[in-house]
């Protein structure tokens, strides 16, 4: 029996290459990972700047226990089953008027991960995610095509790593994917998805799990540390570390920063320049 998803919602991610929106927690709880978030924010800024942004798990307590939230992971084991693999994570913040966007692209693109059907990306969202405010858009059934072309465009409001862009995408078939404080979507490595810029007056904060995997994948372009989130892992394709005790912590502050630098390397792979994220 499914832990937290119906059958029917696990037919329609299936079916479509995304879930949403799926509750795992209340808004006074996302309220308060929030608050917390923005605390951190306040006494450690450079932490949370460009590529800091990522695996920022490793070493702050309030996205790790986002990443290791037990009703996150009830709904990841319904799709991925027991045993549950941490790649890597992202804050996607737009500010207030922020021209920012995120182009049509697939995650399995540049990420190295095989076979990438064994694993998903959750988005949690901690403010309000609106079409205003720039919440996702999914294209439903394209991770069943493979992958894509993409260009990589490197535009300067684009804040995708490469700017990587896929162009012809059916807009008119698109399903956008609002969430509330404490909902989150999943999504396929291989489904089409964007994101608009935020024209709200409002923080859009969102935190991705990018992604949990089964430990059946392995890493094709580099190498790539995870964390066991879930039950156990026999094979060992990929290295293990643990999790952080307190925020900042020398130690693990060094790890997050060896984890980014072999991340850069492995979604850069193959491109003429890189961004500091």
């Amino acid at each position: 029996m499914p832990r937290l998803l119906s059958s029917d919602q696990i037919g329609a991610y299936r079916r479509d290459g995304f879930l949403s929106p799926v509750t795992v927690m209340s808004e006074r709880e996302a309220a308060e990972y929030r608050a917390r978030l923005e605390a951190v924010e306040a006494a450690w800024p450079d932490a949370m700047q460009g590529a800091n942004r990522n695996n920022a798990h490793l070493n702050l307590k309030v996205l790790d226990e986002l990443t290791h939230h037990p009703r996150i992971l009830d709904a990841v084991e319904d799709l991925l089953g027991p045993d549950i693999l941490v790649c890597g994570t992202v804050l996607f913040i737009k500010e207030p008027g922020d021209p920012g966007f995120v182009s049509w692209h697939q995650d399995a693109k540049y990420m190295g991960l095989e076979p990438y059907a064994d694993a998903t990306t959750i988005w949690l969202a901690l403010s309000p995610a609106t079409e205003e405010s720039g919440c996702m858009r999914m294209s439903p059934g394209s991770h069943a095509a493979g992958m894509r072309d993409h260009e990589d465009t490197y535009l300067e409001t684009n804040i995708l790593t490469r700017g990587q862009s896929v162009y012809d995408v059916d807009e008119a078939a698109a399903v956008s994917t609002p969430l509330r404080p404490g909902q989150m979507s999943f999504h396929n490595l291989a489904v089409l998805h964007a994101s608009s810029p935020n024209r709200s007056d409002d923080r859009r904060i969102g935190f991705a799990v990018q992604s949990y995997l089964k430990p059946t994948v392995r890493q094709t372009r580099g190498e790539t540390f995870v964390q066991l989130a879930r039950g156990t892992d026999p094979n060992r394709y990929l290295r293990h570390i643990g999790r952080p005790k307190t925020d900042m912590a020398a130690e693990d502050v060094a790890m997050r920063e060896k984890v980014n630098a072999l991340w850069s390397d492995v979604l850069y792979f193959g491109a003429e320049k890189r961004r500091n994220f």
